[in-house]
């Protein structure tokens, strides 16, 4: 009898849902304009022929409501017809953001970005609810840089074709200042020292604070801060340090803040003993302590022990260890404040190198940069060859950007395949026009250079000149790689004119025609030897007064016209770049002497240093000194326009061109034998400080020299010295400098020049 019930009601309940559904004939859709009706059917849960009862409408509705395509729907099932009745949401015509002040938050290449992210962009559907999402995220960003009264609010226009435009408007207000810094538990560090990490705290003099805003605080900023807190602590052994607590309390008009930092500093430890285990049966112990650096009883610094086990990678690298792990075993000393530190190496196989693959070069050609590398394929890897390879293909100056990467071989473990990437830059120019000089004023010139002929590494440069001071006309050719052991050679003829009073030294014009010869010599992979000749026949014509008593009358009645110039020369260069270095060293020692062959007898003795260092990621310290020495012998005057003469552009800033030095009695240069000349300056890229170029470089600078008449009579009382700012910036038409420079130390009578522009000068 109770299974007759259980039958009689599933019998019924099937009747009855039976009843209730009906079978899809038809599919209505009604409001779409920009959405199509493909896109609406692919989300349906139902097609024609399937049955629907009433209560599946409302999951139907569900569906296409999660879609946020519409702002209503409407589902319907009569007579087999299932109808659905839409209203679009609008698409978006504009989305702007307004009043907010560009660079203080935001800018507006970061609304760029928030814009193509926020999935609220033109052309895209309008959600009310990604619009309220951003402002949140943005007031948030605001908070972060302690704009805690920002406000945003947002304003829709729709037009009669169901597109809406959106505009947030920001009223940013003033942000939070820092009103106080509480440092406490701080015995080693003082509180000044803190703040200096912290990059921010209470307002430096006004002046200076509407350049610092030292008063702004960053919450970014102020957790990066903590960190190098931290760091500072570790990096002196205190391996206990802690941050108690940090943070700021807000004012109740959220108008100031108060910074709070809590430190624990713990106990200072230091390293009792050093030892090297692993694989070192090959390498002398003394060697390994020698090129770790820390020595027993130094101060635990973590960021010295990091640099040394870095110390030992690459010294295991450099032999072909290229994949060596250095590992260190650290052991407290019980009860008392040192540890024991065990350095475990690792060497790996040795790895040679597989190929040397070189893309990006469309110009130049394979071997030009191949033989730069001090590693061939077949040979040992060694990472300080690598290293030094790249720099030797930056120097050449033939590219913008070399990058470098050394990938394993997928047939061999204990090969690499070295990738080199390199940007060309342009190594020739044709120019045709007129350029301004301080030196030599308006000038028309006509020039041809090009430092990597058809790829080749050869230099050629033709040039002509022809302005009020100099008319020049000459050709050079020069071959680095002149044989395969990387001898060179270069050979050149000239034709000059100087007027010597466009220079503002002198009443006289000397024509020069010659030809010269140099070879040189590598050394060892920076340094070169190479000597030269230069044949000169010289017609020099002196005006009235230049040659009267008093001046040059000797010399200007003589009939001397041939001069024969021997040099030899020493150059090292270990820059690592040649547009921009940032360090190594530049140096070269020339002396030259003019031999009885010729008319002249006279010798000159020059040197000239160029040394970079980093101070940091974006400081780069530049010191140079030039030294230079003429003078006559056999009883013969150094000619006198073979002096050296001072200030200028290339000299010592902030005094004209060429006014260094003693004069002759109508106060024009006079020059002199001797030159000394030095400069530092501290170099920094213009991307660095916001500059959008990285072509541009700007730096501080401090120069010095004087010119003495001669050696004997060198007085450090006739020094000249100044300081100042200079720009420099590679442009397509060749390098642009810019400076301005402040005497220090000058003397009466001085001719001074503060600001000077120049075509063709770099530092």
């Amino acid at each position: 009898m109770q299974y007759i019930k259980h039958l009689t009601f599933f019998i019924l309940y099937f009747l009855v849902s039976f009843a209730s559904s009906e079978v899809i004939n038809k599919i209505e859709i009604q409001g779409l304009n920009t959405i199509s009706r493909g896109t609406v059917l692919n989300y349906l849960p139902y097609e024609i022929n399937d049955n629907v009862e009433q209560d599946d409408l409302l999951s139907i509705d569900k569906k296409l409501t999660d879609l946020d395509f519409f702002q209503s729907v409407k589902v319907s099932l009569n007579n087999n017809i299932l109808k659905i009745n839409l209203v679009e949401r609008p698409t978006i015509k504009f989305f702007d953001f307004i009043g907010f002040d560009n660079g203080l938050v935001l800018s507006d290449d970061l609304v760029d970005k928030i814009k193509e992210n926020s999935g609220l962009k033109v052309g895209k559907i309008y959600s009310q609810a990604r619009v309220e999402k951003l402002i949140k995220e943005l007031l948030n960003l605001y908070k972060t840089n302690a704009f805690y009264n920002a406000e945003i609010s947002f304003k829709t226009y729709v037009d009669d074709s169901n597109r809406i435009g959106v505009e947030l408007i920001f009223n940013e207000n003033n942000p939070a200042l820092i009103e106080k810094v509480n440092i406490s538990g701080n015995k080693i560090f003082d509180t000044e020292e803190i703040i200096d990490i912290l990059g921010m705290g209470e307002a430096d003099f006004f002046i200076i604070n509407y350049w610092t805003e030292h008063d702004r605080f960053d919450k970014n900023k102020f957790d990066a801060a903590l960190e190098s807190i931290k760091s500072k602590y570790l990096n002196l052994g205190y391996l206990d340090a802690k941050i108690l607590k940090s943070g700021i309390k807000l004012s109740q008009d959220k108008k100031s803040i108060q910074i709070f930092i809590d430190i624990s500093e713990g106990q200072q430890y230091f390293i009792n003993t050093i030892s090297f285990s692993g694989d070192i049966d090959d390498t002398k112990e003394s060697l390994l302590h020698q090129t770790f650096g820390i020595k027993p009883g130094d101060i635990f610094s973590t960021k010295n022990i990091l640099t040394s086990i870095n110390n030992i990678r690459e010294l295991y690298s450099d032999i072909g260890y290229a994949y060596a792990e250095v590992q260190t075993n650290v052991q407290k000393i019980k009860d008392k404040t040192s540890y024991d530190l065990n350095v475990i190496i690792s060497k790996k196989p040795l790895v040679y190198v597989n190929r040397i693959e070189i893309n990006g070069n469309n110009r130049t050609q394979d071997d030009v940069i191949r033989r730069e590398f001090l590693l061939l394929e077949g040979q040992i890897f060694s990472q300080k060859n690598l290293d030094e390879s790249i720099n030797r293909i930056k120097r050449l100056g033939y590219f913008s950007d070399v990058k470098v990467e050394t990938v394993a071989s997928k047939n061999s473990s204990d090969k690499v395949n070295i990738l080199v990437n390199v940007v060309e830059t342009k190594t020739g120019e044709f120019s045709l026009g007129v350029s301004h000089s301080n030196a030599t004023g308006p000038a028309f010139s006509t020039s041809i250079t090009q430092s990597n002929i058809l790829g080749t590494g050869n230099t050629f440069n033709g040039k002509f000149i022809n302005s009020s001071a100099v008319s020049e006309l000459s050709f050079y050719f020069s071959n680095p790689y002149f044989t395969k052991n990387g001898e060179s050679i270069n050979y050149g003829v000239f034709n000059k004119k100087t007027d010597a009073a466009g220079l503002d030294v002198g009443s006289y014009i000397i024509d020069e025609k010659g030809v010269n010869l140099g070879y040189g010599v590598p050394i060892d992979k920076d340094t070169d030897i190479s000597a030269s000749i230069k044949l000169t026949s010289i017609d020099l014509t002196c005006g009235s007064v230049f040659s009267s008593v008093g001046y040059e009358q000797e010399q200007c009645s003589s009939n001397d016209n041939f001069d024969s110039i021997l040099s030899l020369s020493y150059t090292h260069n270990s820059l690592n770049d040649y547009f921009a270095p940032t360090s190594g060293s530049k140096s070269s020692f020339k002396t030259s002497l003019a031999i009885p062959a010729g008319d002249f007898q006279y010798y000159k003795l020059e040197n000239f240093n160029s040394f970079y260092s980093p101070i940091n990621d974006f400081l780069t310290f530049n010191l140079k000194g030039n030294f230079q020495l003429a003078e006559g012998y056999g009883n013969k005057e150094l000619p006198f326009y073979k002096r050296f003469y001072g200030g200028g552009s290339s000299s010592v800033r902030g005094f004209n061109f060429n006014s260094l030095g003693s004069k002759y009695a109508n106060n024009t240069p006079k020059g002199g034998e001797l030159s000394f000349l030095a400069s530092s300056s501290i170099i920094t890229p213009g991307k660095k400080i916001g500059i959008d170029n990285e072509n541009i470089r700007l730096a501080g600078f401090v120069d010095t020299g004087s010119i003495s008449d001669k050696l004997s009579e060198f007085d450090f009382s006739d020094l000249r010295m100044s300081y100042g700012i200079a720009m420099s910036w590679i442009t397509p038409v060749g390098p642009i400098g810019i400076h301005y420079a402040i005497p220090i130390i000058q003397k009466t009578g001085d001719s001074v020049e503060s600001f000077s522009f120049q075509l063709g000068t770099n530092f």
